[in-house]
């Protein structure tokens, strides 16, 4: 047989080959059979369209001589009483008695519940619904799992496919009565309760139900009732609400579980603030519990720990998170207000916890050298970053619609990117919906002074960026801010968004919030995060703002003196020549003429010319000799000061001149030779009609002293 319903149920993909079934003919004692010769005896049933009346009397007879002492495989012998239901309906009081007798039996034997599951299946799938045998068969389905033993999403899972099988058999036969009698039984609560069903298995039947209902009107062309899937989503609605009072009192988290699985197999269903809010729950505690699962490993990082993880990325839950979230992003969209700010709020709050939680783990772990740990316990984070993108995405098409319409809130854009930023160093590749979210966050804060500002207030102080993190299983002595990558992804968060807004910024608040943090990652090791920081100051001494441009121009100032400072002190090093060079030249535009900032700027970079040449010519006498081609970095700040001689204005200029003529005055012969080449070519290409002449005759004066013995020297100072 191509369908065993046991094996489906199972998750099999294939059924094992079976042995031969024994003849019906002459059946032999079925205490003697073992459970593959009564799976094939059983599938040899199913699989024939009639059997004689005598083979079936026999069966019966064999299978009721079992009623007395325990049968020694009661979840096979289920399996059979259904098969042969199929064909007569004397198996259905023998099924319900060894249920009733030997359910504590059939329980003690998990591993062949599909077996069991599978006998009731068969039996309902003929007995008729308004014999009181089917209501018999029903409850046990949803009665089994009052053992706790049993009671697991897996078995939930199997309580989904049957239900769903069934239905989609009454639907493709066209027994619509059987179909309304399946909903009645699992939407009739005060039943449910009389009966004592377990409330994870009527949940997934509702879901199991719902996806048949659906398959079976595009398939099938059944007419669904609207009142019946009503029902169904209402019952859903209910055991959502009891599984959010049962997580918050007692954390059970079977029910939310099946919640978030079922909902995930049945796919859309109308929306109900208590199904969106478990559906939260489920996805920020069961299917992505990094705060404990980091504990966890932070208490004891022993390989128990790291088996612990690999279970959980391999459970049906887990791997089943991007349809779950994809269910909830669709029940947002069609959320009222108070639904949407319980999920936003949600998602934000667990993006910061697990900021806090990963920055604990990735720097005691890797103190410790727990790669692996370290590995598995990522792979899960980035898993919980994907969901957080998604739904952010979603909230940004609902919130920060730049059309105007109902239920644009603009101030969401803030708690949106801060919530990014905590995530950022779990972003491994560039996602559309993390695009367009952050751009559209972005595109509402840039034109907003108190959003820009609410964005910068939550930016880490200098204080908190530097402080020893509060983590007692990491020595505190190893800490440095530097090392701390997770924090360090989020600061480059901000330092890449605040150039979009950092006009609006008021110059009181940059210097208060920004201004240190951005000195401090400046002389960061990485490289690309070096580059932002320099950026930032690029953005802010190229911004205007009228409100308050003297308090603004001021602070550029005393920000050149630093930033030259603290940027040409780690040339070559940590800083990057491109950042310090659009620094550099940031400041010289932009400064006002015969600024001291540009002054001291010149003054520096023509020191660490001298210096660098100096050091250079030591390790690499014939240097020179390869001027034009030569990477090293007295070459690039010599190109850059002369870059510089066509920027400054007219008052810094002779001061410029005169300093890099003292460069060459101190470089020996080729030095010289290979500079002034270069400076011709420079002057040669230049089209500043001003400032052309000046330039010609300063290179011929100082062509001329550069020629002169050095028996002979001229002052520099006569430039």
């Amino acid at each position: 047989m191509s369908f065993l319903l046991q094996d489906y149920l199972r998750g099999a993909s294939s059924s094992a080959p079976l042995p031969p079934p024994p003849p019906l003919t002459s059946v032999p004692p079925l205490s003697s059979l073992s459970p593959p010769l009564l799976s094939s005896l059983s599938s040899h049933l199913i699989s024939s369209p009639s059997l004689p009346s005598s083979s079936l009397s026999s069966l019966l007879s064999s299978v009721s001589s079992l009623s007395s002492p325990p049968p020694p495989f009661p979840s096979h012998l289920s399996l059979l009483l259904g098969s042969i239901s199929l064909h007569s309906s004397s198996a259905y009081p023998l099924l319900i008695s060894l249920f009733q007798n030997h359910l504590t039996l059939i329980v003690s034997a998990p591993s062949f519940l599909p077996e069991a599951l599978a006998g009731l299946g068969y039996a309902l799938l003929r007995v008729p619904p308004r014999s009181h045998y089917f209501s018999q068969i029903v409850s046990f389905l949803f009665t089994i799992w009052r053992d706790s033993r049993i009671a697991s999403l897996g078995n939930g899972l199997m309580v989904f496919k049957l239900v769903d099988w069934l239905v989609s058999s009454f639907i493709a036969s066209g027994y619509v009565e059987k179909v309304t009698a399946c909903c009645y039984e699992i939407t009739n609560l005060e039943k449910c309760g009389e009966k004592r069903y377990a409330e994870f298995a009527v949940m997934m039947a509702c879901c199991g139900t719902l996806r048949a209902l659906k398959v079976g009107s595009s398939r099938y062309k059944f007419e669904l009732n609207p009142e019946m899937k009503e029902s169904i989503e209402t019952t859903i609605g209910v055991f959502a609400e009891k599984a959010i009072l049962g997580y918050e009192k007692d954390g059970v988290c079977l029910l939310i579980k099946c919640i978030a699985l079922g909902l995930a197999r049945c796919g859309q269903i109308g929306f109900n603030p208590n199904i969106v809010k478990s559906l939260c729950i489920a996805l920020t505690n069961e299917v992505f519990p990094l705060k404990s699962l980091i504990q966890s490993s932070l208490q004891n990082s022993n390989g128990d720990v790291l088996t612990k993880l690999k279970e959980h990325m391999e459970g049906i839950l887990f791997k089943e998170a991007g349809v779950v979230t994809g269910v909830l992003c669709n029940q947002y969209s069609v959320s009222d207000d108070p639904t949407k700010e319980f999920v936003e709020t949600l998602m934000w709050d667990y993006s910061h916890e697990l900021y806090s939680c990963l920055r604990s783990a990735i720097l005691v772990h890797k103190g410790k050298s727990n790669n692996l740990l370290l590995s598995e316990l990522e792979r899960i984070a980035e898993a919980a970053f994907l969901m957080v993108v998604v739904i952010a995405n979603e909230v940004s098409k609902s919130r920060l619609n730049p059309r105007p319409g109902v239920g644009a809130k603009p101030h969401v854009s803030v708690r949106m990117l801060v919530a990014f930023s905590c995530v950022e160093y779990l972003r491994r590749v560039r996602l559309p919906e993390y695009t367009d979210s952050v751009r559209r966050a972005v595109l509402t804060i840039q034109d907003d002074v108190a959003l820009s500002s609410d964005f910068l207030d939550s930016m880490p102080s200098y204080d908190e960026l530097t402080g020893k993190l509060d983590c007692e299983d990491m020595v505190e002595d190893l800490y440095h801010w530097s090392k701390d990558d997770v924090q360090t992804a989020r600061v480059l968060f901000y330092l890449r968004v605040i150039p979009t807004f950092v006009s609006l910024i008021p110059s009181s608040l940059f210097a208060k919030k920004v201004a240190s943090t951005m000195f401090l990652y400046m002389q960061h090791p990485n490289e690309k995060v070096a580059r932002a920081s320099h950026s930032v100051l690029v953005s802010f001494i190229s911004s205007s703002n009228q409100k308050d441009e003297e308090e603004r121009l001021s602070l550029k100032e005393q920000l050149a003196f630093y930033y030259v400072q603290r940027a040409v002190e780690a040339y070559p090093g940590v800083t990057p020549f491109e950042g310090l060079a659009s620094g550099v030249v940031a400041l010289v535009r932009n400064l006002p003429a015969g600024s001291p900032g540009t002054f001291y700027c010149t003054y520096s970079l023509v020191s660490k010319a001298k210096s660098l040449s100096v050091e250079a010519t030591t390790r690499s006498p014939n240097m020179w000799k390869s001027w034009e081609e030569s990477s090293e970095p007295c070459k690039k700040v010599v190109d850059l000061l002369l870059r510089l001689l066509s920027l400054v204005d007219i008052q810094v200029l002779p001061y410029l001149l005169r300093e890099v003529a003292g460069l060459v005055s101190q470089l020996p012969k080729d030095g010289q030779d290979a500079l002034l080449g270069e400076m011709y070519v420079y002057v040669a290409e230049s089209d500043d009609v001003t400032r052309k002449p000046v330039l010609v005759s300063w290179l011929q004066s100082l062509s001329y002293l550069s020629s002169q013995p050095v028996s002979n020297p001229v002052a520099i100072s006569c430039l």
